[in-house]
């Protein structure tokens, strides 16, 4: 008798399921565009934008949660047949995002529990219908996110010459149908492969075992340092808020950005180098010392040289940095099979570290600009007009991680190995 195929059993388990799997597809998106419409509406409301006019809030809200997916929203303006609007913007609050993300993921392995193995047929059917569910979400914020508001020019010589000459600014933003919903799917099944490459209990096809020993412990590390960083962003703002008063807006910046801010300051942290400027009244929440360094004439290098002008606490970025890094080394290292070379755990962490780097320099990066120009000429006065950018330098960027990640990957398993916490054989084979 031939031997059973051992992604039968799963995929027939799978097949019965998928008839009765909607339910669950549905409550999986519920909660994550819940717990998405939760922490963006909290953070909008601490940042004022309640206030807008016109019943704006939840067009708004739904605008965050198209940015927080990688969705499009384009800024349009008009300022009448004699001057005329430009706007721009593209940052994600990722906030939002993480955690729509983390709730989505606990949904879609909830009903994946107590296997051991799972089909391809069997795991693909399951994401689809989370899939399908999720694009007509998509489509619906989409659709939803659109608004125009007029500007008001005030009442000086600008809003004087606006009456003068019957401008009437607005701004609005809408967004778009199709970029919004081919990007959240892509950015859904992020979501999906991340889980199931980390999860401890996720089961997976009989031909990507091996991805348990290798790539999962290192993984997890990435995973488990990019959440120690979070909490100690979360604790750092919630002292602030209790010590140095600006609640609100300090509740703002860690119900939509605080990755945007942490994160970066890892790659700081490795002795990476970002450029940037703030100009105009206008701006993003961000920490004082960061504003002070990109608030100049021109383009500002942002690094650990030039924030320790303004204060020298930043060295002690590298030490966090350096700290976590070797504690999640040491946990890869322990999760690992047993009799695994130390130069294989750093090459492992290397190139995990250097994956998470390239993530936060294409997530973090930012980018608005705002401007009223009276017949094509130039911004009026600045008052109107500004911009803020933040880029980082990729390259060297990811040449710092996969050198911090090699030495810190070897010494993690050099004190797992003197730690005697390497994990048995037995389990392993288990």
């Amino acid at each position: 008798m031939s031997p059973p195929n051992p992604s039968g059993p799963a995929d027939l388990a799978a097949a019965r399921g998928a008839r009765h799997g909607w339910p669950q597809a549905l409550a999986a998106v519920l909660s994550g565009l819940a717990a998405m419409v939760l922490v963006a509406s909290l953070g909008l409301w601490a940042a004022g934008a309640a206030d807008l006019p016109d019943a704006a809030f939840p067009r708004v809200v739904a605008a965050t949660l198209v940015t927080a997916v990688g969705g499009t929203v384009r800024l349009s303006g008009n300022a009448g047949s004699l001057a005329e609007t430009h706007a721009g913007l593209t940052v994600l609050p990722l906030s939002v995002t993480l955690t729509g993300a983390v709730v989505l993921a606990a949904g879609f392995l909830r009903p994946l529990r107590h296997r051991a193995v799972a089909g391809p047929r069997g795991l693909t059917g399951w994401a689809a219908r989370l899939a399908v569910l999720w694009l007509l979400a998509l489509t619906g914020l989409a659709l939803g996110a659109r608004q125009t508001f007029a500007v008001d020019l005030g009442n000086g010589t600008l809003g004087d010459l606006g009456d003068f000459l019957g401008l009437t600014p607005e701004v609005g933003f809408a967004a778009a149908v199709v970029p919004t919903v081919l990007f959240g799917l892509l950015w859904l099944a992020g979501v999906l492969v991340v889980a199931l490459l980390v999860a401890r209990d996720a089961p997976l096809p009989a031909r990507l075992l091996r991805l348990r020993t290798s790539a999962r412990p290192a993984a997890r590390a990435m995973v488990v340092l990019l959440f120690a960083y979070v909490v100690l962003g979360a604790v750092t703002g919630l002292v602030v808020a209790a010590t140095r008063g600006h609640a609100p807006a300090t509740f703002a910046t860690l119900l939509l950005g605080l990755p945007n801010l942490v994160w970066p300051a890892l790659t700081l942290g490795l002795g990476a180098t970002w450029h940037g400027r703030v100009d105009g009244p206008f701006g993003l929440p961000m920490p004082q010392l960061l504003d002070e360094v990109l608030r100049t004439g021109d383009v500002s290098t942002v690094n650990l040289r030039t924030l320790a002008a303004h204060d020298g606490r930043v060295w002690w970025l590298p030490v966090v940095a350096g700290v976590l890094l070797l504690g999640v080394a040491f946990l890869a290292a322990v999760r690992s099979p047993a009799g695994t070379r130390a130069w294989r755990h750093a090459v492992r962490l290397a190139v995990a570290l250097a994956l998470t780097v390239l993530m936060i320099c294409l997530t973090c990066r930012v980018d608005a600009h705002y401007g009223l120009s009276l017949f094509g000429i130039g911004d009026l006065g600045g008052n109107l007009s500004g911009t803020v950018f933040l880029d980082p330098e990729v390259w060297p960027a990811l040449g710092l991680a996969l050198l911090w990640g090699l030495v810190c990957g070897f010494l993690g398993a050099l004190l797992a190995r003197a730690a005697g916490k390497a994990r048995p054989a037995a389990r392993t084979a288990a």
